[in-house]
């Protein structure tokens, strides 16, 4: 029997504190990717068994998936079974892989979703793992929660609040308390071992971009180990729900596949960062931060786009590049062997990068976490200064704009010459 909601104040639900197992015939209707309970990102193999969320933030992903209308968080499986299936994932490997925990459907501190995010970590931490897990939140952290994550003694756990000054309640509805801000300093304050990221996001222009807004958030990231900031996704199933609030949404109807952060407001972020004074650094990309805080190598290796790590401190970069090495041809048959992929898939090993074909995300993101190194899809390749990011906002060279074909064509010979 599923408990009642709880709230925090200005009846903002929070869910309920006990979790029952979505039922079979329930979950038979789910989009697809919701059911999927192991995914690779970019930034982890991604933990998600649990689904739903109260919190009502308008740019929210799930909005993708159909899945936005689901308020209450529910189990896909039970949470030993989870477990199991994270580490006898195909992509999983001790103390390498980065893990993130309930980022696709939930929040991980939602406190029917609590016990849940610990009995992982405690499991986890027993089988003495230290990969890095990542744990992504906007809501409340407590002293008490601190010292259970300080009790773990073997995973490398990083909490990213997700914070960006947003104060419409429309877009946030959570803006209406300090919930975010009163946990980033519990959580700063608390923290020995665990590291603690502001997680700078959706910068939006027209919402948060002004400088009181943006002085404000650097305010609140003065104590923590690294602000990381990005920009927002643009695409048709939020924005449609967005305007219906009367929420003015840039960027017109010009929806992409990756975040849009144009280039004028990358450049103002750091303007404001650099002006503010403070001495947390700044990353463009969430493993910049994380590796940063537990100082290691960027597991991305985003030092193969160089101009991504203009801002970053000169110790990490120092063990960034004296990480970075390419793969030999060899070694990326044997990774894709060992990740069970097709040996036999196009590639073509370039300067900070490798081209694939088709091989999906997260395949790519599998690959990328084992090699340290870039992998990229060749219809889809970063162009300079873009960082990854949609193009709206960035005005490309006429050598860029040919970089799309010019890249199919290295793939396409390259693959001809191995069939050879």
């Amino acid at each position: 029997m599923t408990a009642e909601p709880l709230f925090l104040g200005s009846n903002i639900s929070v869910g309920p504190k006990v979790l029952r197992v979505m039922p079979a015939e329930e979950q038979s209707g789910l989009d697809p990717y919701m059911t999927q309970i192991i995914t690779n990102r970019k930034s982890g193999l991604s933990l998600n068994h649990v689904i739903g969320c109260p919190l009502d933030c308008g740019y929210c992903v799930r909005h993708f998936w159909g899945n936005f209308e689901q308020k209450t968080p529910q189990l896909l499986v039970s949470t030993p079974e989870a477990v199991e299936m994270l580490v006898g994932h195909e992509a999983f490997r001790p103390h390498s892989t980065p893990v993130q925990l309930f980022n696709k459907a939930t929040d991980p501190m939602l406190p029917g979703v609590k016990p849940h995010t610990f009995a992982v970590l405690n499991e986890l931490d027993r089988r003495g793992m230290t990969n890095l897990v990542l744990i992504i939140t906007r809501f409340h952290v407590s002293a008490e929660d601190m010292a259970t994550l300080e009790g773990f003694r073997s995973l490398r756990i990083t909490l990213l609040f997700t914070y960006s000054g947003i104060s419409d309640s429309r877009v946030e509805p959570i803006a209406k308390s300090q919930t975010t801000v009163n946990a980033i300093k519990t959580a700063a304050r608390e923290r020995k071992r665990t590291k603690v990221i502001l997680y700078w996001r959706p910068i939006v222009p027209g919402w948060n971009d002004d400088a009181d807004t943006m002085a404000g958030v650097l305010d609140v990231g003065r104590d923590v180990d690294a602000l990381v900031f990005t920009g927002y996704y643009h695409k048709e199933d939020n924005a449609a729900f967005l305007r219906e609030l009367g929420v003015e949404v840039p960027y017109g109807d010009n929806f992409q596949r990756r975040k849009v952060l144009p280039a004028e407001l990358d450049a103002k972020v750091i303007r404001a960062w650099q002006e503010s004074g403070i001495s947390t650094p700044l990353f463009r990309k969430t493993s910049c931060g994380v590796t940063y805080a537990h100082e290691v190598p960027d597991y991305n290796g985003h030092w193969g786009v160089p101009e991504l790590c203009d801002i970053c401190p000169e110790a990490q970069r120092r063990r960034c590049a004296d990480d970075h090495r390419s793969p030999t041809e060899e070694e990326f048959r044997r990774v894709l062997s060992d990740l069970g992929y097709h040996s036999d898939a196009p590639f073509l090993v370039e300067q900070g990068h490798v081209l694939t074909h088709r091989l999906g995300e997260q395949r790519r993101y599998a690959i990328q976490h084992t090699l340290r190194h870039q992998v990229w899809e060749v219809d889809h390749p970063h162009l300079h200064a873009a960082h990854g990011r949609a193009l709206e906002g960035y005005v490309l060279t006429a050598s860029e704009q040919d970089q799309l074909e010019q890249a199919r064509e290295r793939l396409a010979a390259g693959a001809r010459y191995e069939d050879d």
